[in-house]
């Protein structure tokens, strides 16, 4: 018994020092070079422009500050800004791939999932070394990073590589050969840069994704607000055609012509509209080949988009 309690303890304390150890190595070397031209493109296709700029309160473009309430507190979107001091001025791009993929700063500390680097993570390496060249050519501005407003225990950053561990997949996006380019075009949007995911999938207690009800709405989304289904169910976008689709993400219509509000309305200013009609068609398509899946927002909940 004495030997089994003995291994108990030393088994407790190699998952704490997992836990709150950076093991961290050096962030990758990465020879690509970045076209800031695509990159500015990149930028649409990830949407960054609404979650890092502080508007409502008059921020700069790109210098963080907006508050994200969510129902683990409240974070604040750093500076993505070339600011040396406050911003990723002094980013290798190496460090950057990093974060986008593993969320991780140039430090080794744990990103919180705010940041929506599960789905970037499916980025393809060229896309996020194009958005760092772009990023680079912004005006920097020093605005230092707000902090953000979390009870215990998720304050405790180190806990994040346990979160990681159950629902980080960092593996690049892989297209489907049994598909048609323009599928696999709109799965890669939909599933990386887009993240679409990370607002329209219930989460479990534990924040994860519930992978079984993708893209079927969120009851509890970002600042409180309920997100809509977009899988082809009755109760999501099953009367909605291609063109619907591709026509909402460029205008901010509905079929109705209703209009989107809320962060879907942002969605469309800041990065829908900006892409090219073909994409936006490519997000229809694959959209509407997805499982029905019925909505996880009930009925007297009133979706915000």
């Amino acid at each position: 018994m004495k030997k089994i309690g003995v291994l108990l303890i030393l088994l407790v304390l190699a998952g704490l020092a997992w836990l709150f150890i950076p093991w961290h190595g050096a962030a990758p070397e990465v020879d690509a070079v970045g076209d800031p031209t695509r990159g500015e493109y990149v930028l649409a296709m990830g949407g960054c422009v609404a979650c890092h700029t502080d508007e409502k309160n008059g921020g700069a473009v790109l210098a963080g500050g907006r508050a994200l309430a969510t129902p683990f507190g409240t974070f604040h979107s750093p500076n993505i800004t070339p600011d040396p001091e406050t911003g990723i001025g002094g980013w290798t791009i190496g460090e950057f791939v990093r974060a986008m993929r593993e969320g991780l700063s140039p430090d080794g500390q744990h990103y919180y999932p705010s940041f929506p680097y599960p789905s970037y993570a499916k980025m393809t390496e060229q896309d996020v070394v194009d958005l760092k060249a772009y990023l680079d050519t912004v005006q920097p501005v020093n605005a230092p990073f707000k902090g953000h407003d979390l009870g215990f225990p998720v304050n405790i950053r180190q806990t994040l590589a346990g979160w990681k561990l159950l629902f980080l997949d960092a593996e690049p996006f892989e297209p489907d050969p049994a598909k048609p380019e323009s599928w696999n075009r709109g799965a890669y949007l939909v599933q990386g840069p887009g993240h679409c995911g990370e607002c329209h999938t219930p989460r479990n207690p534990l924040g994860g994704p519930d992978d079984s009800r993708y893209l079927a709405g969120n009851p509890v989304g970002a600042e409180g607000k309920s997100t809509p289904n977009i899988t082809p169910d009755e109760t999501g976008i099953a009367d909605w055609s291609a063109n619907d689709i591709a026509f909402a993400l460029e205008s901010g219509l509905t079929p109705d012509y209703d209009s989107f509000g809320g962060g879907m309305g942002e969605v469309v200013d800041d990065a829908t509209s900006k892409l090219t009609k073909e994409d936006r068609e490519a997000i229809a398509e694959f959209l509407l080949s997805l499982p029905p899946v019925e909505s996880a927002v009930k009925k007297d909940e009133t979706p915000s988009e």
